[in-house]
């Protein structure tokens, strides 16, 4: 395996089960130029020198191009003016200051304590709920009995979509997903599939958008798309589409993953699992080791925008970057014995919510949400232990998680 070779073979999903052997190997040298002209920073230190660098952006995904129809007038005329404005209305976390910091505002307002700290009851109401449902199995899947349909619930219930809209928002969220990988982004049958998700998605929340100025409740949805003080909205109506399809996709689909490998790591340490359900004080340490140990976002890109010398490598103006934070969390010269999971672990310091400018503004919605859920499942499900390991992955080296976690169970308290 060529060193100028290794981000391809984490891409390759012969290796999505355990990746970690190839990091360990990138971080032999900081930043790895690949053969496709990338820069792969894989050190703890070199991450963190470059997640608060103003010369790397977050507005790296290509321009939109919608596939051609035949139709003139869509091909011409609509559809351009469409790829122009989807590219000039990019989501937050594909924006740079000053509008990043402009939407990550207003998002944060409506993301507001109060709101999240009210969720403990609902969250735990639906987590029981989901578990209840598997009375009288021996076995259960946890991606499709819980780690999914509960941030779906969640983060359908905060923004205000009706819950029978739920379940046509899975096929889009998995599509859209494929934006944050990079061999995805460049495959043209990708692409296409991605606009048509995007284009599915936003009609349907530009027709919510207008129920919620009309009818106004107390969801996020509806507080973003309130008038200012001088009677016109804060946001456009692009930027607040593209918010709210991305509080969306990203509201779950990281949470998803958060649940499903925290229950995978417990499963796989089973003295942590009965320490947990001895003490579920420990929860708040048991997830930020998962968040360090296994997290839901392996990588993040970037582009440079000007020369960057970090850790005696010079990255050149316009070369696309991989900040790869699972690699950094794993990193020996951060962390003592970076491979073996320890809930006890001092100074945690992860990139589990990324870092920077473009910290997830969820995280503690996840947290709580995986706290509940990991407690919850320790404490009634009865003698719990894993039907398959390695489970079957996901597609994605990104958002990395298992696509199913089936566990045998002697039954349900």
């Amino acid at each position: 395996m060529a060193e100028d070779t290794l981000f391809a073979e984490v891409l390759d999903q012969a290796n999505r089960s355990d990746p970690y052997p190839i990091y360990a190997r990138l971080r032999a040298n900081p930043v790895s130029r690949q053969r496709d002209g990338s820069f792969v920073v894989s050190t703890h230190a070199a991450i963190r020198s470059l997640i608060f660098d103003p010369r790397l952006s977050s507005e790296d995904l290509p321009p939109s191009h919608r596939p051609r129809t035949g139709n003139p007038l869509k091909d011409w005329l609509l559809n351009p003016i469409k790829d122009r404005i989807a590219t000039a209305h990019r989501p937050l976390i594909f924006r740079d200051p000053p509008d990043h910091d402009t939407l990550r505002g207003f998002v944060m307002r409506e993301f507001s304590v109060p709101r999240v700290r009210a969720l403990h009851e609902p969250v735990g109401r639906e987590v029981d709920r989901l578990i209840d449902a598997c009375l009288g199995r021996d076995q259960v899947c946890l991606v499709e009995d819980l780690s999914y349909p509960l941030p779906v619930a969640v983060i359908c219930d905060l923004l205000g979509v009706p819950e029978t809209d739920e379940p046509q928002f899975q096929a889009w969220a998995t599509q859209l997903a494929t934006a944050l990988e990079p061999d995805a982004r460049h495959d043209e049958a990708s692409r296409h599939k991605t606009v048509a998700a995007f284009d599915a998605i936003s009609a349907y929340m530009r027709n919510l958008i207008r129920q919620k100025r009309r009818n106004p409740g107390a969801d996020m949805i509806s507080g973003l798309a309130a008038s200012g003080p001088q009677g016109k909205p804060v946001m456009s109506d692009f930027d607040l589409i593209s918010t709210a399809i991305l509080l969306l996709v990203a509201g779950h689909e990281t949470t998803v993953n958060l649940i499903t490998n925290g229950m995978l790591t417990l499963l796989r340490h089973p003295e942590e699992l009965e320490r947990l359900r001895a003490d579920p004080e420990r929860a708040p340490r048991v997830i930020e080791e998962v968040l360090r140990y296994e997290p839901p976002v392996h990588f993040r890109t970037r582009k440079a925008l000007g020369t960057i010398t970090v850790a005696g490598q010079t990255i050149p103006k316009g070369a696309p970057v991989i900040l790869l934070f699972a690699s950094g969390n794993r990193d020996p010269a951060r962390f003592a014995d970076p491979d073996r999971f320890d809930p006890d672990r001092e100074d945690n310091q992860h990139f589990g919510f990324g870092g920077g400018l473009h910290y997830c503004v969820g995280a503690p919605l996840a947290r709580i949400e995986a706290e509940i859920a990991l407690v919850a499942l320790c404490r009634r499900l009865v003698r719990p232990r894993l039907m398959a390991d390695p489970p079957p992955y996901r597609t994605g080296a990104s958002l990395r998680g298992p696509e199913r976690l089936g566990i045998h169970i002697d039954g349900i308290v």
